[in-house]
């Protein structure tokens, strides 16, 4: 049956210690353009506070809270956390003389109430009280009782004396089984360290772990079953002369408890009444015994919400230079055996408590031992809120003033000014920017231009027109693919014709124009294609490079060059160099 009980209450601890499951705060951080700030919310709904809301500070901390927004100081004040009170219930005994009952025994059984304040993240004080009932019966007998008042006869037992060993009188000894009932009232001041609060990979637990050492006094009262009424019992007759017939010590009790009653009605040795008072004795108030007891135990508290948790814990207390407890200053090993020793009695309360948190949550965080100190350092290290950051330098390559990231004209040289996209001005928008334009402002009806962004403009009104010196060379347009500067077959048809038309007019020039100047690389595209159609008219054709004048970067479509036969006087390089080399196709 024992062995029943002990796993029934490993079963109750194995429940509580699933608890932590249900009171984990959900963290699972959304996806999408807002996870960053959603993500910072869920880091201080899980710290339960926000660490810049003023609300949650006392005005004691107020200025270190105000240097903190301020950043004239690094750490946040301390916040306003509840009290927490408590009630709790569980198993009582007596470590001494005479082995203690459990429960299931008929034994001892206790209950507590408490209220505790934590004053930091790991240091809190609790003021608790226990009301506790210890019980014990020996399964040997014993002889040795000569100094005990509740069997030897002492005018305040209601029965008559047992015949202990020596007796003067010679008379039969008497066998008796220790036993007692011993009520307390423990009141403890205790000093309490929670140890797995602070955490380094986790926000926060399920469970707290903590021991405390305490100080405080007991007020308790011993009394024996001695006697059925006023007749002392005849415990030779209950369990026979020979005990040792029994199987086991359990028998032996189940024995005695059926022939016993429960009146404990004899008052068991105290200090106060031993034949002499010693130095430094405990007091008394009333018919308890008042001894100052110290006592440390330790706890474990599983979080069920923010208002509740449920905890296990077990307390040894020590009373001060106490042996009677139990009721009996002697330890004997067997019947009729000389004293063996004199021990100190101890406090043995396990139990299992239920315990609330108090106070105005808009106020009040947690009690400060369910939190962790680490949570807003960590916080603020993966998502700034609060944290100074310098000034963001981002890449420029080229040095404009424009970041890579938004520089449609990479490599600018120098010095050069460029417009909000990092391409080199172009003041009169003739396709030659500024720092190679030697006609700054050509006006629009001058345009095209040459390389130097020089115009040539059209002849006033009524100055009359001159006929081309060279009409007899036709003028057309080349369309390239995209991306491509291949001379296409049917290009090469349009090139022949040209061809034929230029040799037969030796003295004429022929202009070759590209359009495309939206941006560097169009720029160095259409000088490729200007420049791949002039090679292949010398080379296929034979036609002298210097009868071309080389125009590229013009206004229009980007995949067009034009070509058509220059005017009379116009002139212009046959030959250019590439406006930027790096962006050549192979």
């Amino acid at each position: 049956m024992v062995n029943k009980k002990y796993l029934l209450l490993a079963g109750l601890c194995f429940a509580f210690a699933s608890q932590p499951v249900f009171a984990q705060e959900s963290q699972t951080q959304p996806d999408g353009a807002n996870a960053q700030w959603a993500g910072r919310d869920m880091t201080y709904r899980g710290q339960n506070y926000d660490v810049m809301d003023s609300s949650y500070i006392p005005k004691s901390r107020m200025d270190q809270h105000r240097k903190f927004m301020n950043h004239q100081y690094f750490f946040p004040a301390k916040p306003r956390n509840m009290w927490e009170i408590g009630v709790g219930a569980g198993l009582y005994n007596v470590l001494g003389d005479v082995p203690s009952l459990m429960l299931w025994q008929g034994g001892g059984y206790g209950f507590n109430v408490h209220v505790r304040k934590a004053w930091g993240y790991v240091i809190s004080t609790r003021l608790d009280y226990s009301y506790g009932v210890g019980k014990g019966l020996q399964w040997q007998e014993s002889t040795n009782y000569r100094w005990n008042p509740a069997w030897n006869g002492d005018p305040r037992a209601p029965h008559e004396a047992y015949n202990y060993a020596g007796n003067p009188t010679n008379s039969p000894v008497d066998p008796v089984f220790y036993n007692y009932k011993m009520t307390s009232h423990q009141l403890n001041l205790d000093l309490m360290a929670s140890t797995n609060n602070i955490r380094f990979h986790k926000a926060r637990t399920g469970m707290s772990v903590y021991g405390f050492v305490g100080i405080g006094g007991i007020a308790y009262n011993t009394r024996v079953n001695a006697a059925n009424g006023t007749e002392k019992y005849d415990f030779a007759a209950i369990v026979g002369n020979t005990p040792q017939i029994y199987e086991n010590r359990n028998e032996i009790r189940k024995e005695l408890k059926a022939h016993m009653d429960k009146t404990y009605e004899s008052a068991a040795e105290t200090e106060a009444g031993r034949r002499r008072k010693a130095l430094g004795s405990p007091g008394t108030i009333g018919v308890r015994t008042l001894v100052f007891t110290p006592s440390l135990g330790v706890g474990m508290a599983f979080r069920v919400s923010k208002r509740v948790n449920i905890s296990i814990e077990d307390r040894l207390s020590f009373p001060n230079d106490e042996d009677l407890l139990d009721g009996q200053r002697w330890a004997e090993q067997v019947s009729g055996s000389p004293i063996q020793t004199q021990n100190n009695d101890d406090i043995n309360y396990f139990s299992v408590g239920l315990n609330f948190n108090l106070g105005n949550k808009k106020k009040n965080v947690e009690p400060l031992y369910w939190l962790n100190p680490l949570d807003y350092a960590y916080s603020e290290l993966n998502s700034p809120r609060h944290m100074l950051l310098p000034e963001p330098v981002l890449p420029d390559a080229d040095g404009d003033g424009i970041t890579d990231q938004f520089d449609k004209c990479p490599g600018t040289p120098a010095g050069v000014a460029v417009d909000s996209h990092g391409c080199p001005m172009d003041t009169d928008g003739d396709g030659v920017p500024d720092f190679r334009d030697k006609q700054l402002i050509t006006p629009t009806e001058c345009q095209p231009v040459d390389a130097d962004g020089v115009g040539k403009c059209p002849c006033p009104e009524g100055c009359g027109t001159a006929a081309p010196a060279c009409g007899n060379i036709g003028s057309g347009a080349c369309t390239f693919d995209n991306n491509s500067s291949r001379i296409r077959p049917t290009m090469q048809v349009q090139l022949a014709t040209l061809a034929a038309q230029m040799q037969a007019n030796p003295t004429c020039k022929v202009v070759i124009t590209g359009a495309g100047n939206g941006s560097k690389l169009q720029q160095q595209r259409s000088w490729d294609r200007v420049n791949a159609i002039i090679e292949y008219m010398s080379e296929k054709h034979g036609i002298d490079r210097n009868r071309f004048i080389f125009q590229y970067g013009q206004p229009g479509d980007a995949n067009t060059v034009m070509y058509r036969s220059a005017m009379s006087g116009e002139e212009g390089p046959a030959n250019v160099a590439p406006p930027f080399p790096n962006l050549r196709r192979d």
